[in-house]
């Protein structure tokens, strides 16, 4: 047995489950812990931060780029509330985040003194019902000696199944106190469903007169490239994805289809085969018809899915449950097995790239600045989208071809997330070129994290696209109502703010210059910002190719 506080043993716990970086802003309650992570940084280096929300961002980045745990750790009350944008960021898009916090004194939280409002520093009504209501899995570890099994069910539940985020905390005198501890178990991974053949009977029976059908993927397919590919070659058919999916299949692949092109297929289709995606395009985009608790109908639908209730939210015509890569696997050597020869799509598929790629080129300058990005970024680089006209642009405007390379919020639509993300992308990947492309009004959320990029010489090019306003929101008033309110910024001088903080500085007016600029930028391999001016007013709506009928 070895005698250590509470915080030291949940440290050696996220150790010996492969942890080796922690994300975090320490504060009294939590003094412990990272005392702790001082003694042990030889297993485990500790990047800090500026801010809560940019300390739980940079774990979601981290935890999306490398598919490993993203850990973070805030003090309790109003640290944890700033972090809740980035646990509901990572429930969203299903990201491996954990939260370790602390808690006010244990005797004031005992259950007869709940409630009480004693006035203890950073107290809050049940700070543990809000984080069960962001996350997977939270708990509370009572005493020091629980921390073990506590935490390793934490890794098990966040790392299992459809993964998530989780939250662990204890309060400030039990991580302080010590106790003996003998062993540390880790988690084992919680074991997929098994394939079941009759599904996979019943899907291949479905798919066996298919002449056009078309696979959607989702974050939940990103582990499953072969089998993803090997079933839409043996199915002939597209694959496309929104967000979560990109690069699953390479996008200079034949068959695969951004979801410009794949709407323009769309209307034909006689086959829908979701993996790992909640079909967010076809049922909550494209189809007005459309209902919760009956989705099916006409075209029919094959689910892969690792989880059931998701089987119950959109139920398929089947429905095969299991990993998205044993799921596609199974069912595409049988389809293979069934139908040597794949119908032949090829140009129809052909068209309706080239179609798009067309209606594209009319988005300018956006997509003039992503195609100058694409060009300068590795086929490996990772590129960190905002909620901004370039960040939207690129869910059909940017070519991506490896998985988790792409990075957007998901359906929470986290405005800020971005550039605090993409300094845990480039810790999760420092030999990568990393690229986070944000509006002004995205990028001043998080500005105060320059300072972490310089002091962790986290080499992040950062290009803000600056409009002087909330873009998209002055768009829709001025259409909607006829006036703007809330919506135009009076920026700082961005290079200027840059250069303060101790990181490169550069202005562009246009796509050429920018690619010459991300070149170098990217080169030197260190923080930077580059400020690409855009006159106000001049953008075209990106919402007619991402909504049909929206404006």
């Amino acid at each position: 047995m070895t005698e250590m506080t509470g915080g030291e043993a949940m440290v050696l716990s996220a150790i010996e489950h492969g942890v080796d970086t922690v994300f975090g802003l320490p504060g009294v309650q939590m003094y412990p812990l990272f005392d702790a992570l001082a003694r042990r940084e030889a297993d485990v280096r500790l990047i800090g931060s500026r801010h809560e929300q940019g300390v739980a961002y940079m774990a979601f980045g981290y935890a999306r780029a490398s598919g490993k745990p993203g850990v973070f750790s805030v003090v309790p009350g109003p640290g944890v509330l700033n972090a809740t944008a980035a646990l509901s960021t990572a429930w969203a898009c299903n990201a491996p985040v954990m939260c370790l916090t602390g808690q006010i004194p244990s005797p004031y939280l005992d259950d007869n003194y709940q409630g009480m409002r004693w006035g203890h520093l950073h107290e809050i009504p049940d700070q543990l019902g809000v984080l069960k209501s962001l996350t997977k899995f939270a708990a509370h570890i009572e005493t020091p000696g629980d921390t073990p099994a506590v935490m390793q069910q934490a890794f098990s539940q966040m790392m299992g199944g459809r993964q998530g985020p989780v939250a662990v905390e204890m309060c400030w005198d039990t991580m302080a106190r010590r106790a003996d501890i003998d062993a540390f178990p880790t988690a084992d991974p919680l074991a997929p469903p098994e394939v079941d053949p009759d599904a996979v009977a019943s899907a291949v029976k479905l798919a066996a007169d298919a002449k056009k059908p078309m696979i959607f993927v989702g974050g939940g397919a990103l582990h499953a490239q072969e089998e993803v590919l090997a079933l839409a070659e043996a199915l002939g058919a597209p694959v496309t994805a929104l967000r979560g999916g990109r690069g699953v299949v390479p996008e200079d692949h034949d068959l695969f289809v951004s979801s410009v092109a794949a709407l323009d297929l769309w209307p034909e289709t006689d086959l829908v085969i979701g993996i790992g995606s909640r079909l967010e395009l076809p049922f909550m985009r494209w189809r007005s018809d459309a209902h919760p608790d009956n989705p099916t109908g006409e075209p029919p639908l094959i689910r892969i899915e690792i989880e059931e209730a998701e089987m119950k939210r959109l139920a398929p015509t089947v429905g095969i449950l299991a990993d998205a890569k044993s799921g596609a696997r199974e069912l595409g050597d049988a389809i293979a097995a069934k139908r040597p020869n794949s119908p032949d799509n090829s140009e129809r598929i052909a068209a309706a790239k080239a179609g798009a790629e067309a209606r594209l080129e009319e988005l300018q300058p956006q997509k003039g600045y992503l195609d100058a990005i694409r060009d300068v970024l590795p086929r490996d680089g990772h590129f960190v989208g905002e909620l901004c006209q370039v960040g939207y642009i690129s869910y059909f405007g940017l070519p991506v071809y490896e998985p988790r390379t792409y990075h957007m919020p998901g359906y929470q639509g986290t405005l800020g997330y971005g550039f605090p993300t993409s300094l845990g992308v480039k810790a999760a990947r420092p030999d990568k070129a990393v690229v986070s492309v944000n509006g002004d009004g995205g990028f001043m959320f998080g500005v105060q994290e320059l300072a972490t990029a310089v002091q962790e010489k986290l080499g992040v090019v950062a290009i803000v696209f600056n409009n002087q306003a909330f873009g998209n929101v002055r768009r829709d008033q001025q259409v909607r109502y006829g006036r703007v309110s809330g919506a135009d910024l009076k920026n700082p001088d961005f290079v200027a703010l840059a250069e303060s903080f101790g990181a490169a500085g550069y202005r562009v007016v246009d796509a050429k210059s920018l690619r010459a600029t991300l070149e170098k930028a990217l080169a030197d391999d260190a923080p930077a910002v580059i400020e690409a001016v855009i006159e106000p007013d001049i953008e075209p709506s990106p919402w007619e190719l991402i909504y049909p009928g929206r404006k």
